[in-house]
């Protein structure tokens, strides 16, 4: 396939859908596994719908993603403009060629008239059997017609959808999907304001920007008849780009589309990122803020709904562009899982090298007020990593390696604590202050040894020693969490432990 170009055509009217994600993303990896190009374009023709900072968000979206078009705004280009509200006069100009040729038609209905119509037919549609019955220029004298244009009468422009005609298309992933022109209505392809609707600015610039593949989700399905027939009405018919309608991302119980409001009711992110809207209830949190890494929620989404047709889960962008094509893409509709979600964020924490990682988990260990250099941060990484799900997990699993602990498990504490345990706690904290290297290895064998000439076990020992240093029987292993927080903090935490935890148990 050469010269594949796919555009992903978002409208800022609010934040961006996990399934408009999931789209950019499949429109990204044909065009990087083709060689092609990935383009941007805002889709902004509703203006009554435009909300100030979507398309910022868009943007900043695709870019935390890793998804960077190749023209856009903001990205350069040679088809531009990319944003639609900048393009007007050319939709007016395309809108004129089809009135022309009596493809379309100026209809005057005001939306009284329009009401009316609705009300005294049930199912009313604007179409072949009704249209004549309605004020537009099929039904008016051109006389009449013209004195109302000269006389800036508000107008439409509507499409003139043929009767009695079949709308064949053939989808890459759901084969043949026929129309019959008999059930459509003559949409409105130019508003009373001047701006074109979706229908005709889509196929214009679909048409103007050279696409090839048209990759959107199953919703704009029972549109694609509309489109079909512009393209034939313009006799671009021959040049049509190949559809491909995604499937729908499910709720998690399987049942019903995903929506925004899920996200609120069970507490999950169905957001890439986290939206401020006017209210409370418009806000949401989002894939990032949750402490997902961008490429983990990237190797999720793209599990949804597309098969690599064997038992591979873990992909890199790079595996993921060398695998995909849009055949192996299901029609049925994809469960969002937010178990599998964490679980694929999991596996690219474990996989993640210390160094990178660590990188964002500062942000989290910043926000609770601490600045730990680098060193320590990646070993601290490398010990927490196989232990946490999100991100904030390290600080909510690991923050005692930071302060001093809040909270102790006295449950445990109580089977474990013996009258003579301060006096064993107290000989180790002397034997360890003799150390000269507080490694991990030396602190194991000093340990092993100290229990070797007391006749003790482990489990005589590492169970307070580790609710010592932790406060939690969870965590990394002990010597690599002493040999972390070092001779002096470790020590402190000992001393704490014989001074305190025989109160702690009383006090139960």
């Amino acid at each position: 396939m050469d010269n594949i170009r796919v555009r992903f055509a978002p409208s800022p009217t609010g934040a961006l859908h996990i399934g408009g994600v999931r789209t950019a993303l499949y429109n990204y990896l044909l065009a990087r596994k083709t060689g092609g190009t990935f383009i941007l374009r805002i889709e902004d023709t509703d203006q009554v719908r435009y909300v100030p900072g979507a398309e910022d968000y868009i943007i900043e979206t695709l870019r935390w993603c890793g998804l960077i078009p190749d023209e856009g705004p903001g990205f350069g280009g040679n088809y531009g403009p990319y944003r639609q509200s900048d393009r007007k006069a050319i939709y007016q100009e395309y809108a004129q060629q089809l009135l022309e040729s009596g493809h379309a038609y100026y209809a005057f209905d005001t939306p009284e008239e329009l009401e009316a119509a609705r009300s005294a037919q049930d199912n009313f549609k604007y179409d072949a059997t009704t249209r004549e019955l309605m004020r537009n220029s099929l039904s008016m004298p051109q006389t009449e017609v013209q004195a109302l244009l000269d006389a800036g009468v508000p107008y439409v422009i509507r499409l003139k959808v043929p009767a009695g005609e079949e709308v064949l298309i053939h989808d890459l992933i759901r084969d043949e999907v026929r129309f019959q022109t008999n059930e459509l209505d003559d949409k409105v392809i130019l508003k009373a304001d001047g701006m074109p609707t979706y229908h005709l600015a889509n196929i214009v610039d679909d048409r103007l920007m050279k696409i090839t593949h048209v990759i959107r989700g199953e919703e704009w399905l029972s549109s694609t008849a509309h489109h079909v027939l512009l393209y034939r009405a313009f006799g671009w018919e021959a040049e049509m780009p190949r559809f491909a309608h995604l499937p729908l991302i499910l709720k998690p119980s399987g049942k019903g589309k995903l929506s925004k409001r899920d996200g609120v009711q069970l507490g999950i992110p169905v957001f890439p990122l986290a939206w401020q809207g006017d209210t409370a209830e418009e806000s949401f949190t989002g894939f990032r803020e949750a402490g997902f890494l961008p490429h983990a929620m990237i190797n999720f989404l793209a599990m949804l709904g597309w098969n690599p047709g064997n038992d591979q889960e873990i992909f890199s962008i790079s595996e993921l562009c060398d695998a995909f094509t849009l055949e192996k893409i299901g029609k049925a509709g994809a469960r969002f899982d937010i178990d599998k979600a964490r679980w694929f964020n999991q596996q690219y924490i474990m996989a993640m090298d210390d160094t990178s990682l660590a990188a964002h988990v500062r942000p989290y260990i910043e926000a609770e007020g601490h600045k730990p250099d680098n060193h320590f941060l990646e070993a601290f990484c490398g010990l927490m990593k196989e232990r946490v799900t999100l991100l904030p997990d390290f600080w909510e699993n690991g923050y005692y390696f930071f302060e001093a602990v809040k909270i102790f498990d006295t449950a445990t504490l109580s089977k474990r604590w013996k009258p003579e345990s301060r006096e064993m706690m107290l000989a180790l904290y002397a034997e360890l202050n003799e150390l000269d290297v507080f490694s991990a290895a030396d602190l194991h064998t000093a340990i092993d040894r100290f229990l070797e000439k007391r006749g003790l076990k482990h489990g005589d020992l590492l169970p307070l020693l580790r609710i010592a240093l932790a406060g939690t029987m969870k965590g990394p292993a002990v010597f690599e969490m002493m040999a972390l927080l070092g001779c002096e903090e470790s020590l402190r935490r000992l001393q704490t432990a014989c001074d305190t935890f025989d109160s702690l148990i009383a006090g139960q």
